[in-house]
């Protein structure tokens, strides 16, 4: 499958994410979507990934999410849950970061490449 095909079902997995997190009284912005090889790298000297080579950003596979619980921006997990399992739910290739083990990153939300 092409990426651009790839890139296509998570934009359209992004779109139902963005609704479902409206109908149940959720506020979202977005965060960081693309991200260039050599910021990659700073990334990842600073600790901030665990890949050093492009990554799901790097191929417009991942989206960054501000998300607001009850009025409040979270980060936590135990807030966010629902919000990762609904996305994981979509596609069996998508992963949200906070089910990540080694590094929990609750704003992610991306999609494995084929």
């Amino acid at each position: 499958m092409k990426l651009s095909d790839q890139q296509f079902m998570f934009a359209q997995d992004l779109v139902r994410l963005g609704y479902w997190l409206i109908t149940h009284d959720y506020k979202y912005t977005l965060g960081e979507a693309w991200r260039p090889d050599e910021m990659q790298e700073i990334y990842y000297e600073k600790g901030l990934s665990k890949v050093k080579e492009r990554g799901a950003h790097g191929n417009r596979l991942a989206q960054d999410l501000n998300i607001w619980v009850e009025g409040k921006l979270s980060y936590k997990k135990e807030d966010l849950q629902p919000v990762g399992d609904y996305w994981e739910s979509l596609d069996e290739r998508n992963t949200w970061g906070g089910n990540w083990k080694s590094f929990v990153d609750t704003p992610h939300f991306e999609r494995r490449k084929e």
